[in-house]
């Protein structure tokens, strides 16, 4: 490698890094200033706010670690361009595909350990951000759907719960059906259903068993009934963000799982699965947009390529946002809402560099 390679590759992770220690900083002080009056009345113990501000570190670099390369990319990109370095480069007769070398590598570094902490750091620090949030600072929201909940347990049993209150678990109008080859077989219903954590049993109050015959189903009542089901309070409740808590491979089994019972909530899974490749990719998208835009000496100076960079990077997080959310909320394709952004960028990406190239 070139002493220019080197020059812009030292220059690339070292803007890059010090982006990252300058925002997020910014972004912890400003979080603190909002939420330290429900820190302070729950009486939160300083080693749990301590570990909330770690892993609130990893998640907010990790929601805007492309953002975040994008303006060092263009900062440090400008002030070489206002310094007549990249003329200087390009006038001594490396082509602009050879001064993007050094830019690709850095590219590649970040990606890798941007992969690397979307698959297996960043979900631990998404669960802890997330456990404090809804222990301590959402008020009245709750981490899990606790009404009319509806699922399937596996390919023969479906359950339904009217309401779930997960403190005393217990529930109210509990069904649930037993099928073979479509065929309903039984069905139980009770009034309330609350699970024993010490015994691992559900006890049912006015329970009811139907079990369907050929020619006279067969009724049993009783007021309390103790039994075992396949299925766990997890199974029941899966808490909102279980996808961000997961890595890979637990996201991608998690998923199967849920398909196979009919989840409604898919598609908020599935973009979080593919958001981890989606984000590595990003980050070599918008390094070249970045250096197409900012290596370019303007009249205006690194003022009018940051603000240009600002511009690109609010259109990005808005059509990120909201391709997400028709995904979450809507039978729009996951797969299409994730990669959009990508796509739409990419080519951008490429009609930018071909100008500069020019």
């Amino acid at each position: 490698m070139k002493i220019l390679d080197w020059y812009i590759l030292k220059r690339y992770l070292v803007t890059f890094l010090m982006m990252l220690l300058l925002f997020i900083p910014i972004g912890i002080t400003v979080h603190l200033s909002e939420k330290i009056d429900k820190i302070l009345a729950n009486n939160v113990p300083f080693p749990e706010v301590a570990q909330y501000f770690l892993d609130f570190t990893i998640y907010f670099a990790n929601l805007l670690f492309p953002l975040f390369l994008f303006l060092s990319v263009i900062f440090f990109t400008s002030k070489l361009a206002n310094n007549t370095e990249v003329v200087a480069f390009l006038s001594s007769g490396v082509s602009f595909s050879r001064f993007l070398r050094p830019y690709i590598i850095g590219s590649v570094i970040v990606a890798i350990f941007a992969l690397v902490l979307g698959m297996y750091l960043a979900p631990n620090a998404s669960k802890g951000f997330n456990q404090f949030y809804y222990d301590y600072l959402s008020g009245n929201k709750k981490a899990v759907d606790d009404q009319q909940l509806f699922r399937q347990i596996n390919e023969n049993d479906v359950i339904y719960v009217k309401s779930f209150d997960a403190k005393n678990n217990s529930g109210t109008n509990f069904t649930f059906e037993h099928f073979e080859d479509n065929k309903l077989i039984y069905k139980i219903e009770a009034a309330n259903i609350n699970f024993n954590e010490r015994d691992s049993i559900y006890r049912l109050r006015q329970y009811k068993k139907r079990i369907i015959g050929e020619n006279d189903d067969i009724l049993i009542n009783q007021i309390r009934k103790d039994t075992l089901f396949a299925f766990d309070l997890e199974d029941l409740m899966p808490v909102k963000y279980i996808a961000e808590t997961l890595s890979y491979g637990e996201l991608t089994s998690f998923i199967e799982k849920e398909e196979s019972r009919g989840s409604s909530n898919i598609g908020r899974y599935k973009v979080v699965l593919y958001k981890k490749w989606s984000l590595p990719v990003s980050i070599f998208i918008l390094t070249i947009i970045a250096v197409a835009v900012s290596s370019k000496k303007r009249r205006g100076g690194m003022g009018v390529n940051l603000a240009f960079g600002i511009f690109i990077a609010m259109i990005y997080v808005f059509f990120d946002k909201v391709f997400g959310v028709m995904a979450e909320q809507s039978n729009f394709s996951p797969a299409i809402a994730v990669w959009f952004p990508n796509i739409l960028f990419g080519i951008l990406a490429i009609y930018l560099l071909y100008n500069a190239k020019r």
